[in-house]
């Protein structure tokens, strides 16, 4: 996890893979993200099943995952086939071959909560070991996708205030402003025409370059 700390997908891809190796029971993972304001994103699936899974619960608005999440609790199903808490969910299910489920609540921050969920094929497939080892995982997890989200958005910080800087540049030796005044004049522009400061800074940099490279 440490050595993808750069990169939110790839964590999220470390911490499934872990899953299957180290969770006793577990055939497939994947990971559920729910950001502020928007729809359930099943990310870094190790087969197709965690997603289909997950697409159920998403149509249903209910299920193992979904309770995970909303109620800060883990999840642990034996028999699919035979369970009464999400009927209609457990049916359809068991239908697509998942018989045993485990889904542990991964992190949160301020804008994004989620849920680690493991698959079995094997009725009963999961335990008392395998519910301790996923939450000692999931809680791991939790500070390795924080930090990825945070290093991404650094990344990206940087990303902009360089694009600024090059538009100043630009704005600078276009209409001989100084440093100040060239920033104001994108801020306004970006009020203006309700626009970010940094898109309007990369249509800036653009219309520098030569025609051909443009």
């Amino acid at each position: 996890m440490h050595d993808e700390h750069a990169s939110l997908a790839k964590t999220l891809d470390v911490i499934t893979r872990a899953a299957v190796e180290l969770v006793p029971g577990a055939e497939h993972a994947g990971i559920t993200l729910v950001a502020r304001g928007s729809r359930f994103e099943s990310r870094a699936a190790t087969s197709a099943l965690p997603g289909r899974i997950d697409e159920l619960q998403y149509t249903m608005r209910d299920g193992p995952c979904v309770q995970a999440i909303w109620e800060k609790e883990t999840i642990r199903v034996d028999d699919m086939e035979h369970e009464d808490r999400w009927p209609a969910f457990a049916s359809e299910a068991a239908r697509l071959g998942a018989h045993s489920m485990l889904a542990v609540r991964l992190y949160t921050t301020d804008d994004t909560v989620g849920a680690l969920n493991l698959h079995s094929s094997q009725v009963g497939a999961f335990d008392d070991a395998s519910v301790d080892i996923a939450s000692t995982l999931a809680t791991h997890a939790a500070f390795a996708a924080v930090a990825a989200v945070r290093e991404e958005q650094f990344r990206a910080a940087l990303a902009s205030r360089d694009v600024i800087g090059q538009a100043k540049g630009v704005l600078m030796e276009r209409f001989g402003l100084d440093a100040e005044s060239a920033f104001e004049m994108l801020r306004r522009l970006s009020q203006e025409r309700n626009q970010l400061v940094r898109d309007l800074a990369v249509e800036v940099v653009e219309t520098a370059r030569p025609p051909r490279e443009r």
